[in-house]
């Protein structure tokens, strides 16, 4: 189903999360992080630390990060 959502949850600075992004997003993130030879999780953690804004949520930080790194 086009736009449906796939929750995942996780540890970032000690706490439990749950994040919810496209199956795209979230095989994109976990290229990404197989290329760097890093989890996934990892690769959110890092992600999540260099957030320029903490007030920007973390599926669409995550989606910017794909974004740009895809030259979008």
């Amino acid at each position: 189903m086009a736009g449906h959502l796939e929750k995942r949850s996780l540890s970032l600075a000690g706490h439990r999360t749950s994040v919810a992004l496209e199956p795209a997003f979230w095989r994109a993130l976990e290229e990404e992080a197989a290329r760097e030879g890093i989890s996934l999780a990892a690769l959110i953690r890092t992600i999540d630390a260099e957030r320029p804004d903490p007030s920007v949520p973390l599926a669409r930080a995550l989606r910017l990060h794909v974004l740009a790194a895809r030259g979008g």
